[in-house]
């Protein structure tokens, strides 16, 4: 992912990158003495009623049941899961930009349909059949 003054979300829809603040910091866990030296994680903060994203993607962003955006409407995104400050920047900025995508993808209704009369046909057919074999292992009686 190349790192230009935007970020693409899809073909129509772009963020500025100063709408998107970045900050290093010391990642937690284990890792060593480097652990404590190098501020190797990316904190992501994105104010979502700020942005210049349009009103639909701001309300579904906004809909969201995720515990990463805060009662203000502002998303954080900490990223800690490589070992250097570039990898963990675009590790960020691709998870913004699912959660993005995510938020503004609009699921086709399902609608209901009923069974052909050919399936109805094939059913009813292996049920009698089914019937015939279970009868036929009955005892004969001779009355």
């Amino acid at each position: 992912m190349k790192i230009t003054n935007m970020l693409r979300i899809n073909a129509s829809l772009a963020i500025p990158m100063s709408e998107i603040e970045l900050t290093a910091m010391r990642a937690q866990g284990a890792g060593g003495q480097n652990v404590n030296k190098v501020s190797s994680a990316v904190h992501l903060r994105f104010d979502i009623p700020n942005s210049s994203l349009t009103d639909f993607c701001k309300l579904r962003l906004m809909a969201l049941e995720d515990n990463r955006i805060t009662n203000d409407g502002v998303l954080i995104i900490k990223a800690q899961r490589y070992r250097t400050q570039e990898q963990n920047r675009e590790d960020a900025l691709l998870r913004l930009q699912e959660i993005i995508v995510g938020a503004i993808k609009i699921e086709k209704t399902r609608r209901a349909t009923k069974p052909t009369f050919s399936s109805k046909q094939k059913r009813m057919d292996s049920k009698s059949q089914r019937g015939a074999i279970k009868a036929a292992r009955q005892k004969i009686s001779f009355d």
